[in-house]
């Protein structure tokens, strides 16, 4: 019998469960044991409401951070939420102790916020509000979140790297943190790409996930959501593409996943390898460029930002750097698949929207649209 994972709830409902649980012992009088929110999945986080310190005109409280199965740092923190009366009216949400702060910009939040990403930003607004109209009140209301500890966790995270300083991050897209074992994540690449080959496809059609579905739709009139999705693991699903006997594949996926194939990193995860700017910077200086471009994009924090630094050169440079990403990234796939397999790819980023594709890419979408597309 399998054994199911079990989900958690990211910190953002912590922080959002928490909030709302102060905001109604601030407002009510009365103490909460426990609350519910629903998170952006529609789920409900069901949270015991820990450490309550009451005064007259503040309440703190947290919650308990439990990633369900997911191997998480954050795992067992207490998330805070202190509310407060104010006179400056609306709802004012900052980052305390063990919140990180953004230093750099390229984030979420600008330079000098708390980082507490958007959704969870919006999560604990609509929460506090919510309760401010359950109980009548129309004056304003500080809210801060913090976590005792944060800044040693986040030191087992990305974010010094990042540009974010003195904590964790509250994130979450969905509100939920749902596990899955690689042997889970790959058992369901091959069956999705069994159904491929089962409903006639000769053509993979393959993307590491559903981000850039907007661009594939206004530009080539494709719905991604019905790619086979391989997460990171790119070299396998290749594998995989070859043992079922497909002719042939198109990966299609944004830069910051496809310039690490460019390199040789056929599992793209974070913990596996990262050189994304190493890479670019490489493909820019045979490009062309010169050595304040190299140097800046060295110290760049993501993909979008390198190619923001190439545009201020000009189209040329950026084509040229791109189109030194696209042959690496050629070349690693098609050394992986062997010469049986026709490999294609398209690249883009969120910004700039198509930045290459391999030759016959284009051609193999529009051989196969009808296909992909149902």
């Amino acid at each position: 019998m399998e054994n199911k994972l079990r989900n958690g709830f990211t910190t953002g409902s912590c922080a959002a469960a928490a909030a709302k649980a102060a905001a109604w012992m601030l407002l009510d009088g009365t103490e909460k044991t426990e609350i519910s929110i629903i998170t952006p999945k529609g789920e409900t986080f069901d949270a015991e409401i820990l450490d309550i310190q009451r005064s007259d005109i503040s309440v703190k409280c947290a919650v308990r951070k439990d990633g369900g199965d997911d191997p998480d740092v954050t795992t067992g923190s207490l998330i805070y939420a202190e509310v407060s009366f104010s006179d400056k009216g609306g709802i004012h949400l900052d980052g305390g102790e063990g919140v990180g702060r953004v230093t750099r910009p390229g984030l979420d939040q600008p330079v000098g916020e708390a980082a507490i990403n958007s959704v969870p930003r919006t999560m604990i607004t609509q929460e506090v509000s919510g309760i401010a109209e359950l109980f009548g009140y129309d004056g304003g209301l500080d809210v801060i979140i913090s976590v005792p500890g944060g800044e040693e966790v986040a030191a087992h995270t990305f974010n010094p790297r990042l540009g974010i300083e003195g904590g964790i991050s509250i994130i979450g897209t969905s509100g939920v943190v749902e596990p899955m074992s690689e042997q889970a994540i790959l058992d369901t690449i091959r069956v999705e790409l069994r159904q491929q080959k089962a409903e006639g496809c000769s053509v993979a059609f393959v993307s590491p996930g559903n981000y850039g579905q907007d661009f594939m739709k206004s530009t080539y009139g494709i719905d991604i959501d019905r790619s086979v999705k391989c997460s990171n693991f790119i070299g396998l699903t290749v594998d995989m593409v070859k043992e079922l006997g497909f002719e042939g594949m198109l990966l299609t996926g944004h830069a910051g996943k496809l310039v690490k194939v460019a390199g040789g990193i056929m599992n793209t995860h974070s913990k596996e390898a990262d050189c994304r700017m190493e890479i670019i910077a490489s493909a820019a200086a045979r490009a062309g460029a010169g050595i304040e471009v190299i140097m800046d994009i060295l110290e760049c924090l993501n993909t979008e930002e390198a190619f923001d630094r190439l545009e201020k050169e000009g189209n040329e440079l950026e084509r040229r750097t791109a189109a030194r990403m696209m042959s690496g990234i050629i070349s690693s796939l098609r050394r992986r698949s062997g010469e049986s397999l026709d490999i294609e790819c398209i690249m883009y980023t969120q910004k700039n929207g198509l930045i290459a594709a391999s030759d016959g890419a284009e051609e193999m979408l529009e051989a196969n649209r009808e296909q992909w597309n149902g």
